[in-house]
């Protein structure tokens, strides 16, 4: 490597980090208006160095071929002699800080990267500066513009951070830092209560999920004595061989963090709600950070899944669940921001489908991690589009983004037309772009799952799962389109002049249109981000990667058939969706209200939770401290009880003194007749 490595592997999340410190410190009362000028040269400098470090790793291709990522075939039987054969390092690592936990737990601050981390790094890196570059615009005059830099930059470095750790304790610290800067984020307009009600949600929904990863990340300490990933990873084959049973509950563990961090069923719920921050902020989660940093967690830690089948259909099936129902949600929402949302939750099901076919044999599983960390990098791009396209849509309609109250825009706004429209084509699976090429794979990694032995039936299910949700995808993904773009030009009230957003926002959309179209068609047909991943297993005869022409033809059919569809439904015969609704009122209202899975979250849990509270609040006010009041007040009660004696009058004393020599003699007289 090269002698710059740990220079640039420190200066990737190290230059977010000072601007914003910078910007938290000097913002409000230096920068002000300029306060964005420091966050974007600083991931300009992080995706730079991303950049930098991706071409020395591939000008390294003997480096390439140890790796952390992907140890184990499934299989017990000769595990112990691949990790005998194969020496696994990562690429890169930089000394850190060391700190002790307890006096067996010892943890190193230590930055490594390899091949996937790499890809990483140049996704989250890139796109965020073209969401920063965009949000210079689109957040131009707004009262908090140094805070939200400032908070934007440190969830960039968060983020960076996750990727970078070497182990399990130093990713959930900065998993907790992308946390809680989404929670500053969505809820940066804090004043409305919408806003601060789905800040709390996204940070009470991800605790429980986050509860489950702490729980994993303890039973790896209690069963391997390290956290590490590389030593972990080492050790995989002898614990198989001796308590294989724990790896079940160690993934299920894991896998419930993702959840929540990567909105999958049933804690996906806080995610569409997340609409509520600022339009960048919703590129930002939904591409570049946060909802991505589940699916790379499991990735990272397929050496274990894969030794769990039932994790890792667990896996498949969580997965298949979210994406349909999402993009069953997506298909009747008339808030696009809140399509674009659904959507997202939807691929994230899609690449957690392809995660879990990884444990079916030992050539797939590399297949599959590939395909579903391809569809991660590809989607970036696309959804980042459509979210900033969305955003510049209600910078011109004034804040209204509900396509009911819209239309015909595409003379009015021309660059965020075509742009919108590639992001649809990609997300939609249209040939040639990136979405067709990643969502292919994944679904060639599970036409493969069906061809496993035990689990044909289940892959069989989840693969149609996947055909389906593909279909939808494409039909809401052009509806949308339709509705905002297509049809007579309307405008709501609020817009009171409509028109194109400004270059500093048009010009990051033209970037990502581009790498929409242009990343497909490089890595697609040529492969070469799956030979990467591939290339830097460490198990023999995991690189192959299997083709299926049908499925490929198929992919093309489902996008013709969603895309044919929703143009027939919005423009040729635009009366049809309100007649499907009206006869077919129930499905419609089912999911136009989500499936009513807030309200029933609201009545199974949060209702009573607050009984239980206000239980408890009585019983603490009445019982514990009446309790504990009243004995309290019995020595103030008897000193009340007694204070008339002792009242000064001289009269009242030579009473009771009669009274007590009255008592006497009849004591005594009592005593001399007995």
């Amino acid at each position: 490597m090269s002698e710059l490595t740990p220079a640039l592997l420190w200066l990737i999340p190290g230059a977010p980090l000072i601007a914003s410190v910078f910007i938290a410190f000097f913002g409000k009362a230096l920068l002000r208006g300029r306060s964005h000028v420091p966050c974007i040269a600083a991931l300009a400098v992080s995706s730079a160095c991303a950049g930098v470090m991706m071409l020395t790793f591939l000008a390294s291709p003997s480096s390439l071929k140890q790796d952390t990522s992907l140890l184990s075939s499934g299989q017990i039987d000769g595990l112990q002699a691949e990790a005998e054969k194969h020496e696994l390092k990562p690429l890169a690592t930089t000394p850190g800080y060391d700190w002790s936990i307890t006096d067996n737990l010892h943890v190193r601050l230590d930055l490594q990267v390899d091949s996937m981390t790499a890809l990483m790094l140049c996704t989250i890196t890139f796109v965020s500066l073209l969401v920063s570059i965009y949000a210079s615009g689109y957040m131009h005059g707004d009262p908090g513009y140094p805070r939200f830099f400032a908070a934007f930059a440190l969830f960039v470095f968060s983020m960076c951070m996750l990727v970078l750790a070497d182990n399990y304790l130093t990713m959930f610290v900065f998993w907790e830092g992308v946390g809680l800067c989404s929670y500053l984020l969505i809820g940066f307009w804090f004043q409305k209560p919408s806003a601060a009600a789905a800040a709390r949600k996204a940070f009470v929904v991800n605790r429980i999920g986050d509860f489950g990863f702490i729980l994993g990340i303890f039973l790896i300490w209690k069963t391997f004595g390290t956290v590490k990933f590389s030593e972990v990873f080492d050790l995989v084959p002898s614990i198989a061989q001796t308590n294989p049973e724990v790896f079940t509950t160690i993934c299920l563990l894991l896998f419930l963090g993702a959840m929540g961090k990567s909105a999958q069923f049933p804690l996906h719920v806080w995610l569409p709600d997340a609409m509520e921050g600022p339009t960048p902020v919703s590129a930002l989660i939904h591409a570049a950070t946060m909802v991505t940093a589940g699916v790379y967690m499991v990735a990272r830690s397929t050496p274990l899944f894969v030794m769990s089948s039932t994790a890792q259909m667990v896996v498949s099936g969580i997965g298949a669940i979210t994406a349909l129902l999402a993009a069953l949600t997506a298909l009747t929402q008339y808030d696009l921001k809140r399509v674009l949302a659904y959507s997202t939750v939807s691929q994230l099901g899609y690449m957690f489908m392809a995660l879990g076919a990884a444990s079916v044999s030992p050539k797939l599983a590399t297949f599959a991690v590939t395909a579903a960390m391809f569809h991660l990098f590809t989607h970036a791009f696309f959804k980042a589009l459509l979210f900033l396209g969305a955003g510049s849509v209600m910078h011109s309609m004034g804040d209204v983004i509900d396509m009911r109250r819209f239309s015909g825009l595409r003379h009015v706004m021309p660059h965020t037309r075509l742009t919108f429209l590639i992001g649809s084509l990609a997300l939609a699976g249209c040939p040639l772009l990136a979405g067709f090429w990643s969502k292919d794979e994944i679904l060639v990694a599970l036409f493969e799952g069906t061809k496993s032995g035990g689990h044909e039936t289940f892959f069989t299910v989840i693969l149609g799962v996947a055909v389906v949700t593909a279909f939808l995808t494409a039909f809401y993904s052009f509806r949308a389109y339709n509705m905002t773009f297509l049809g007579e030009e309307r405008f709501p009230e609020e817009a009171h002049h409509p028109h194109e957003s400004s270059p500093t926002m048009t010009l990051p959309l033209f970037a990502l249109a581009g790498f929409s179209v242009v990343i497909g068609l490089f890595l697609g047909p040529t492969g070469v981000y799956a030979r990467q991943l591939s290339q830097s297993t460490s198990l023999a005869g995991h690189g192959e990667h299997p083709h299926s022409w049908a499925l490929m033809g198929l992919s093309a059919v489902i996008f013709a058939a969603g895309y044919g569809l929703a143009r027939w439904m919005y423009v040729t015969a635009p009366a049809v969706p309100a007649k499907l609704e009206s006869g077919l009122k129930p499905l419609h209202h089912l999911s136009l209200n989500k499936f009513f899975l807030d309200e029933l979250f609201h009545y199974l849990l949060v209702v009573p939770v607050r009984v239980l509270a206000l239980l408890c609040t009585l019983f603490d006010k009445y019982v514990l401290d009446g309790l504990l009041n009243f004995v309290g007040s019995m020595p103030s009660t008897i000193g009340r009880a007694v204070r008339p004696i002792q009242n000064g009058l001289v009269s009242n004393y030579a009473w009771i003194m009669l009274l007590g020599v009255v008592l006497f003699l009849i004591q005594m007289l009592r005593a001399l007749a007995g």
